[in-house]
């Protein structure tokens, strides 16, 4: 089980551990290049990753704030806590939202094991596009 969160933590497929699965800081392959288990497992799949991002923030705040009180009580200088709070806020759901991808991704997985489905590759069909006619052309 902690497997799959150690993996996720690496930025790689928490069921395999194969990567990357990454082309950019933020965007996914569609599946992983090692197992092939497709990365968004249903519509609206990412809805979760942004919950954990969400719930790491406000982690990452609650922690700031008591240890700020803590360390500077009982005089603490607001206007730097504001900004440093303002920075954080900013800063750390970029840095985080890649593991937040994994670890929903990772949490998924313990919660609904993957069945053959998932490994799958899409079948979209494809837009017909009219054909132009010879008359057309001219």
């Amino acid at each position: 089980m902690l497997s799959h969160f150690a993996r996720a933590m690496r930025l790689r497929c928490p069921h395999c551990g194969g990567g990357p699965i990454f082309t950019s800081w933020s965007r996914l392959l569609p599946a992983c290049p090692v197992c092939g288990l497709g990365l968004e497992r249903e519509q609206g799949y990412w809805v979760g990753a942004y919950f954990f991002n969400l719930m790491a923030m406000e982690t990452v705040f609650v922690v700031w704030f008591v240890g700020f009180l803590l360390a500077t009580w009982p005089d603490p200088p607001w206007e730097l806590f504001q900004v440093v709070t303002i920075l954080l806020m900013v800063v750390v759901p970029f840095i985080f939202f890649p593991f937040s991808k994994t670890l929903f991704l990772a949490f998924d997985l313990l919660i609904r094991p993957p069945e053959e489905e998932d490994f799958a590759a899409p079948h979209e069909q494809a837009r017909r596009l009219p054909r132009s006619s010879p008359r057309d052309a001219s």
